[in-house]
């Protein structure tokens, strides 16, 4: 069992050299991207990257504070669900009522895979590039799509 200062170490490790190999990485919209802070352009709606000892995921998820636009805004996904699962190489994980680390009920999507560890150094590699497929997938979808999204809650 790791301590908590061995896990963080760990942590920062990883997304450290993931930086790395995103640094020259553009989007499909040929712009430089944060690609471990992507730029949703939309309040209350973020994209997470999840590695730890059980799964490595990309989460796309809807915090609004006010449950009804919450709502509303889950229903609109839903519109592009079929969109957004064509884009995706990943079978997609749609969380309508999800709690989060903070205790929030949000909503999430999610592409998540079982296969690999934080804790064992010879998985980063093939997590890292989950996690490169998985966040330029995303990224085509987004870009074409995100117009639509920003004017749902407008």
């Amino acid at each position: 069992m790791l301590s908590k200062e061995e896990r963080s170490a760990l942590n920062h490790l990883f997304w450290s050299d993931f930086r790395k190999v995103m640094k020259n990485t553009p989007s499909s919209a040929k712009k430089r991207v944060n690609w471990l802070n992507y730029p949703t352009n939309l309040k209350h709606t973020y994209l997470r990257l999840v590695f730890n000892s059980n799964e490595a995921s990309l989460c796309y998820d809807v915090q609004f504070r006010d449950q009804d636009i919450r709502t509303l805004f889950w229903e609109q996904l839903q519109e592009l669900k079929a969109l957004i699962e064509s884009s995706m190489e990943s079978p997609t994980i749609w969380l309508k009522d999800y709690e989060n680390d903070e205790g929030l009920c949000i909503s999430r999507i999610k592409w998540e895979t079982k296969d690999y560890s934080l804790h064992n150094r010879e998985d980063w590699r093939a997590a890292q590039k989950f996690f490169k497929e998985r966040l330029l997938e995303f990224d085509i979808f987004y870009q074409e799509y995100k117009d639509v999204l920003i004017h749902l809650i407008k």
